[in-house]
């Protein structure tokens, strides 16, 4: 195992520019910095050669805006009504205006586009608007080519890079960054670097969502993209911007994989539902779209596929050659393992896990037109800057902007010399943290624990609730996570990823719960808030952390388009200043709200070895459970009363009376629930007989359990028993009563000064249907559930007219409770109950709907309560449109039956 290394030997590496990100963005800026004199560090965590979404190339571009095929303000346009209006249109014309020449700059450098026979770029069409598609049929070589120009001489001389380098946070000094704190994934060495600026282009945030698989890596993105550059902005106070607007793809069904639509539909592959029909309606990929892929998925008319089959031979072939060697080279495979061929079988999809990215939604760090955050000296740029829809073109045209305009700020710049040390501190001890516990939790099994409750609680469908209990859980991971175990230089990268991936799940879970309303179809849909508010809503919403370590919110006003887009042009305020947002309030696991009384805990006595002698024991007969059961410890004498009940050995019965009387009140509980649990078949019941005299109210209460249930108690024993001391004893005594049919015993105890007794009385005479005197009279007890109980009970013996008036009070009351137990008491009121039933069904409460259902039923065949039961069936509580559409289907069928 590899020991902590000392913070003194940390190695320090200088640049100008520091560039964090091996992928599209983050060679291009290279480049680009290099290009303009900087010196520049290149840190990769993987190997440059093959790293970031583009290791295995890419299989078209997705917003190619190519002169002569499209405008640029088409395409902000198109973009803005992709994003609900929610942009700043001077971020997407940069992609818009300097993409044509990103793919020129990219031939140059021998990445290979589509022409068609007379030179032109071959764009086209995929949705019902703009034509921004640029397919790439040698795509697979993207990386290759833009690793064979970072390994030109003149380009070395000015780029170093340093593959298996990942860095941890930026390092900040006076408000502005000025370099990282990393960790050598293979020599586990820790490593400053000092810059003169900070260019983020770590990519998206793959790894939030768990795959349907359940496989840690089986993501749509990247699966080494853990939201590493989310995280270090977050910590270097950097604002962050849309999180709530998650990515969610369409993909081949059970692979991990893009179905890759933008590739097939330009050749006359298009979606489809089980029926053969088309359905997507939305004209942009966009939330709305993969909201209609849902809908359809759930619906009676899916699956949904990409069809492919109606296609040539010689398309299918052309299709074929792109899908089956680039970004996801065994998507071939997959297929032939199923036995399926484009040409005999469409390709069933399904969407992605939920995932940060704002390459395909909205979500990423705040950043202008030339890819500055609000650090000063540091950039963002791909994935993982909040430029809406900036897929593979965005990502070189924002690279390229970061490195051009980082290296233009160098003269003005001193060269940082001391790096700040409290920051050091704090990230080598997140490294190596892991290192101190090596046998904790393993980096797999924390992870899979933290992305499932991402799926359970911040996936779409969104509710207050269930966000809720994400944030809830996430704050309690943060400790969980620092007891992570790791042994080698690998699994401490793993381990930080994870911190990465919690502190992306918490910035999800708050910002999800603060954006009160739904937006961008799936991709922030909250259930409980349905609608879009573009009154309440129409910013950006923004987070970052405080400077007490909290994250903070606040409404950034849109800024006004240039291009106007009809139906949205009302949505800039005009303002600009944010706005403060408070975050709900979090309940905090449904926790009572009662105040807790700290007791202090004596120190617990480590077990006796010999309880483990007698879990040992196979089947054990009576003899071999003596011992124990004479134990001087009392949880040894407990083990064995356990094992008792369990084995049933000859002669278990006496044994298990005798522990009864135990000196142990522990022991005597462990015999009691004995009792209770062996009730129906323990031998000799009657000579439980003397055990009603125990000194144990637990015993006491067992043994007239076990007498009333075998019927070998008498009346006068259970009468007797009323007078107990402890009330769960009189409980007891009052079923017991029940048991044998005496009214006046049961009657009798409705004074009781405990409130559960009272409740069993009237409950026992409602189970009697008798004692109406006693059940008025408890209908006017003081404690409400008391009243409820007897209402009930009134509903079982039966209620007249005079009873009616009463009733209507009780509908009325603010607990809904006491309104339960008189929809119940209605049930033997008649004819009459059926119109105040009816009533019942528009209660605000769940409970007194579902029992208003339940009491219609016995009156369906009257057309106010058939009415009222076919009314109940749009009700919001599952249970109540149940027992409304049994009980209307009950009497159709009887209806049927009398015909």
């Amino acid at each position: 195992m590899m020991q902590i290394p000392d913070l003194a030997d940390t190695t320090r590496l200088d640049c100008d520019v520091l560039v964090i990100g091996g992928g599209t963005a983050g060679t291009m800026a290279a480049l680009t910095a290099a290009e303009h004199g900087a010196r520049v560090l290149l840190l990769e965590k993987a190997h440059v050669r093959h790293s970031g979404a583009l290791a295995m190339g890419m299989d078209g571009v997705n917003n190619a805006v190519i002169p002569g095929k499209a405008e640029p303000e088409d395409y902000v346009a198109e973009i803005t009504r992709a994003n609900d209006g929610i942009v700043n249109q001077r971020t997407i014309y940069q992609t818009a205006t300097r993409g044509f020449a990103m793919v020129q700059r990219l031939e140059r450098y021998g990445v290979k586009f589509e022409k068609d026979e007379h030179g032109e770029y071959a764009v086209r069409r995929v949705h019902r608007s703009g034509s921004y598609v640029l397919p790439m049929p040698e795509g697979k070589d993207v990386k290759k080519a833009l690793y064979r120009v970072l390994r030109q001489k003149s380009m070395r001389e000015r780029i170093q890079i340093e593959n298996r380098l990942m860095p941890v946070r930026v390092l900040t000094s006076g408000g502005r960054a000025v370099g990282a704190a990393a960790l050598n994934s293979r020599t586990g060495e820790f490593v400053a670097v000092a810059a003169k600026a900070v260019i983020l282009a770590t990519g998206a945030c793959g790894r939030l969502g768990l795959p349907a698989s359940g496989y840690l890596y089986g993501t749509y993105e990247n699966p080494t993209n853990a939201g590493d550059g989310y995280a270090m902005a977050y910590h270097a106070g950097a604002e962050l911007s849309g999180i709530e607007c998650f990515q969610i793809n369409p993909l081949i069904k059970d692979y991990n994989g893009p179905a890759c639509a933008y590739v097939a539909n330009p050749f006359g592959g298009y979606q489809v539902n089980a029926d053969g029909d088309r359905f997507v309606d939305s004209d942009y990929w966009s939330g709305q779209m993969m909201a209609e892929v849902k809908r359809e998925i759930e619906s009676a008319r899916g699956p949904i596929y990409l069809k492919t089959t109606h296609l040539p031979d010689e398309t299918l072939t052309a299709l074929e050659n792109i899908l089956h060697t680039t970004e996801r080279p065994t998507r071939g495979t997959f297929h032939a393992n199923r036995g399926h061929d484009y040409r005999t079988h469409d390709i069933e999809m399904h969407i992605s896990e939920i995932g940060l990215c704002s390459g395909h939604s909205a979500s990423g760090v705040w950043v202008d037109e030339h890819a500055r955050t609000t650090v000063p000296g540091l950039y963002a740029a791909g994935d993982l800057a909040c430029v809406p829809h900036n897929y593979m073109i965005g990502a070189f045209v924002y690279g390229d902007l970061a490195g051009e305009h980082a290296a233009s700020t160098l003269a003005d710049l001193e060269a940082p010399q001391d790096l700040p040390g409290d920051q050091l501190r704090e990230a080598h001890e997140l490294v190596y943290r892991p290192l101190q516990h090596p046998d904790g939790p393993p980096q797999p099994q924390v992870e899979y624990k933290l992305r499932r409750f991402v799926n359970d609680y911040v996936a779409p469908p969104k509710t207050a609730t269930k966000l809720a209990i994400a944030v809830d859980t996430f704050e309690r991971m943060h400790d969980e996570i620092e007891q992570m175990g790791a042994r080698t230089p690998h699994e401490l990268m793993r381990s930080v990823e994870v911190s990465f991936i919690r502190d992306c799940a918490e910035m999800a879970a708050r910002s999800s719960l603060t954006r009160t309303e739904s937006r961008w179809g799936l991709y922030h849909d909250r259930s409980d808030v349905p609608d879009r508010d573009d009154v309440n809503w129409r910013y950006h919403l923004n987070l970052r952390k405080s400077v007490d370590g909290t994250m903070e919110f606040f409404k950034r006003p849109v800024a006004a388009y240039f291009v106007p887009v009809p139906g949205l042009d009302d949505l800039p305020t005009g303002g600009t200043e944010p706005i403060p947002v408070e975050q709900p309030a979090i309940a905090r696991d449904r926790q009572s709200s009662a105040p807790r009384t700290a007791v202090a805990q004596t120190p617990a006595q480590p077990p006796s070895p010999r309880i483990a002698a007698v879990l040992a024991l196979e089947s054990p007969s009576l003899d071999d459970l003596a011992e124990f059961l004479a134990d001087a410890d009392p949880a040894v004498r407990r083990t064995a009363v356990v094992a008792l009940t369990e084995h049933l050995c000859d002669g278990y019965a006496d044994a298990l009376y005798a522990a009864l009387a135990d000196d142990d009140a522990g022991v005597r509980r462990a015999a009691s629930d004995g009792v209770r649990e062996l009730v129906e078949v323990l031998p000799e019941p009657v000579a439980a007989q003397h055990l009603v005299t125990s000194p144990d109210p637990v015993v006491r209460s067992s043994a007239i359990y076990l007498l009333s249930f075998r019927r070998v108690g008498d009346g006068a024993s259970f009468r007797a028993a009323l007078a107990d001391p402890d009330h769960r004893v009189r409980i007891e005594a009052v079923r017991a009563l029940v048991s044998v049919d005496d009214v006046d015993g049961v009657a009798s105890a409705a004074g009781d000064e405990n409130r559960e007794v009272r409740i069993a009385v009237a409950n026992g005479l409602g189970t009697l249907a008798n004692g109406p005197s006693t059940v008025r009279t408890l209908i006017g007890d003081p404690d409400p559930l008391v009243r409820a109980a007897a209402l009930a009970a009134l509903g079982e013996i039966g209620c007249g007219e005079s009873d009616l008036a009463l009733i209507e009070r009780a509908l009325r009351d603010t607990a809904w409770q006491i309104r339960v137990g008189a929809v119940r008491a209605l049930s033997g009121a008649g004819d009459p109950a059926v119109d105040l039933l009816s009533r019942a069904l528009i209660d605000p409460h769940l409970d007194v709907r579902k029992a208003a259902v339940l009491g219609l039923t016995g009156w369906v065949a009257q057309p106010t309560a058939h009415d009222a039961l076919l009314a109940a069936l749009d009700d919001t509580d599952a249970d109540v449109r149940a027992y409304a559409r049994h009980a209307l289907a009950r009497a159709a069928e009887f209806a049927e039956i009398s015909d």
